[in-house]
């Protein structure tokens, strides 16, 4: 009895001896994990990828995780737990960008990590759980993502996580050269398989890596007291591995793995059998629709060259003709002109007159311009125009507005001058935004214009009949010195020729009455010398016709004045009495005499500077003087009309007359204009 009772108490021992050995003892292996997936639980991105038997925990999704547990939990009970683990990973980033966001060995109190994030929390935690003893997690992570939320050291480093993504140790990859005896660097994403081996014994977690089929180091990377009790309570998890995903992607794989409690039954890794990591490539998608679609392009891009090209040609196109060459240094390029003013602008624009716009540019080595756009659609006498303009700019006076030269384009003429920054002096009589000018700065303007005048009909090689002189062709530089310009209607005369053949032009107030029968004379240019001196001494245009009858007519109300025993009662108000009266009869006197409408009586302009210089005494003048303070008939000033340029007017065939706008050019106009003398 005694035997049999210690037969069955021996039995009772040895199947609890069996059972205890079985609970403990948890061993396996997976060279490729074509076979025994029956033990694996796969969630999320991850998958085994058949036949070769990779096991892939992510791929090129952006914002995703990866599980992959085994299905039996390492279960060590009240007893000392130790294990022993060896796996080969690869991490291969999408071609062209930096991968992420990292694989880790797991330990886990649940299978269960679906509730965890990707990104930079590894498909582990949390926002709520990282940190959370509760969460009973250990992990050895392979980070490829530097996180500053978590204090990583870098972008390539392993590190050991207890429920917190805040490793309790971490360092940069590396393994142990026996060989050499330091430590070499590894690049986690590389793309290359690497050998890692995690060992916990006696609380000691060991962990170690080496490239594939290098043997075990000696000395591991990372070395760290953890009690696994503590962070499983309940004396069991479950081993596997987590991957993840953010705007930084790539592919993770496992391709080998070896897990034993006892270090005795850890089996090899086989590497004859593992599987190999597939390079991911760009595709190339080449299609009959693509190369169609890439040939249209292209012969839509030469499409759109030539027909910016086409564009900008017609843009600078410009007219240019043998007869032309001799003028070559005075002829500017529609595209300097054109990048000078900057298009045109609209901004840039000083003025504009009956035939054109007049614009200021900046040119290297000339500085500030203005350019003056004339439409000139008919051919006809191009070629003299051209030729007496650029003759012109050869003129030299200290009182003329230089010109510089010119450009041609089918139906326009471009002609430059230099740009006198004080404006013209109509802007200063009769604009507010311009101070008045005081009576020493009218006569000095004065003396300037009958000196440039002078020069113009007795100074240069050729008479030059300017038959456009106002208030608005008269320019100021910063220092108020005048400057005679607006050489758009001027025309030369050989001395002693017959001064008359030229046609009728200039603006109503400024024209003598013999323009009609005799034409354009140096007389003519006097008379409206003597216009321009009224103008600039009383502050009133030559023909008025918003005026009072008695007043519309500037020279007939002078004279007026003058039979009233006032001459200088005419004077412009402005002036408020600052000036010396002597001056302002003289001035006025003079003005009237070259108005005559006699022109014989009038003077040369020689005589005028010497009159308004002092240098010689005026004639006898009184306001019953033959000839003075008779103003142009009526004829001359009916509204808007535009007088024809052809030679010999009769009386018989009076000039025809059209509207024109204020002219504020810098110095060219084409235009007889009416009213307000600009």
């Amino acid at each position: 009895m005694a035997q049999r009772l210690h037969l069955l108490l021996s039995i009772i021992l040895f199947v609890n001896l069996i059972r205890f050995s079985n609970q403990q003892d948890l061993s396996f292996v997976y060279n490729g994990f074509n076979q025994g997936q029956g033990d694996l639980l796969l969630d999320g991105l991850a998958k085994v990828q058949l036949p070769g038997g990779l096991l892939q925990l992510t791929d090129a999704t952006a914002q995703q995780k990866g599980h992959a547990f085994f299905n039996r939990p390492f279960d060590f009970g009240s007893a000392s737990p130790s294990f022993w683990t060896h796996f080969v990973c690869a991490l291969v980033p999408k071609p062209g960008a930096d991968g992420g966001h990292g694989v880790a060995f797991v330990l886990s109190s649940s299978k269960d990590l679906t509730q965890a994030d990707p990104t930079q929390y590894l498909g582990l935690f949390n926002i709520s759980t990282n940190g959370s003893p509760s969460s009973q997690i250990l992990a050895i992570e392979l980070d490829t993502v530097e996180s500053a939320e978590f204090d990583d050291i870098d972008k390539n480093h392993v590190g050991i996580d207890a429920n917190n993504l805040h490793s309790v140790v971490s360092a940069p990859a590396s393994y142990y050269s026996d060989r050499e005896g330091t430590n070499k660097s590894l690049t986690l994403l590389s793309g290359d398989p690497i050998q890692v081996w995690i060992d916990y014994e006696d609380t000691l977690l060991n962990v170690t890596l080496a490239p594939l089929r290098n043997e075990k180091p000696s000395k591991p990377l990372l070395s760290r007291n953890i009690n696994l009790t503590s962070v499983f309570p309940d004396g069991k998890a479950f081993v596997g591995f987590s991957a993840a995903t953010g705007s930084l992607i790539s592919y993770q794989y496992i391709l080998g793995w070896s897990f034993s409690t006892s270090r005795v039954s850890l089996q090899s890794l086989d590497f004859s059998k593992l599987p190999t990591v597939p390079r991911p490539k760009i595709p190339k998608k080449t299609s009959s629709l693509l190369i169609i679609l890439l040939v249209i392009l292209g012969l839509l891009v030469m499409a759109i060259l030539v027909g910016v090209c086409v564009y900008r040609r017609k843009k600078y196109a410009e007219v240019k003709e043998p007869w032309e060459k001799p003028y070559g240094p005075l002829r500017y390029t529609y595209k300097s002109l054109y990048k000078a003013t900057g298009g045109f602008r609209r901004d840039g624009r000083l003025g504009k007159g009956g035939f054109g716009e007049v614009f200021k540019g900046t040119m290297p080595l000339v500085g500030d311009i203005a350019v003056k756009r004339l439409s000139h659609d008919a051919e006809q006498g191009m070629k003299q125009f051209v030729a007496e303009v650029v003759t012109m700019g050869s003129l030299q006076h200290k009182n003329l507005v230089p010109l510089l030269g010119y450009c041609r384009r089918k139906g326009e003429l471009l002609l430059v001058s230099k740009y006198m920054e004080g404006g013209s002096v109509d802007q200063y009589l009769f604009q507010d935004d311009k101070p008045p000018l005081s009576w020493s700065q009218r006569l000095a303007i004065l003396r300037d214009i009958a000196s440039a005048l002078c020069y113009l009909h007795t100074g240069a090689s050729q008479v030059v009949l300017h038959r456009d002189i106002k208030a608005s062709n008269v320019m100021l530089n910063g220092n108020l010195q005048a400057f005679l310009g607006d050489f758009g209607m001027a025309r030369f005369d050989d001395r002693g020729a017959n001064l008359s053949a030229t046609a009728a032009v200039g603006t109503i107030g400024y024209m003598a009455l013999e323009l009609t029968s005799s034409g354009t004379s140096t007389r003519t240019d006097v008379y409206a010398f003597g216009a321009f001196m009224l103008e600039v001494t009383c502050g009133r245009r030559p023909f008025d016709p918003e005026m009072p009858v008695e007043k519309r007519h500037l020279v007939k109300w002078v004279v007026e004045c003058w039979k009233r025993g006032s001459l200088v009662h005419a004077i412009d108000r402005k002036l408020g009495g600052k000036f010396i009266p002597g001056e302002v009869e003289m001035v006025l006197k003079l003005g009237l005499l070259c108005t005559s409408i006699v022109p014989d009586s009038r003077p040369s302009m020689e005589q005028v500077v010497q009159y308004i210089n002092r240098h010689q005494m005026l004639p006898d003048l009184s306001p019953d003087t033959p000839g003075i303070g008779v103003s142009t008939p009526v004829l001359m000033g009916v509204p808007f009309l535009a007088i024809s340029s052809t030679s010999g007017i009769s009386p018989a065939s009076p000039p025809s007359v059209s509207s024109s706008p204020a002219n504020n050019s810098m110095f060219i106009s084409h235009t007889i204009m009416y009213g307000d003398g600009r």
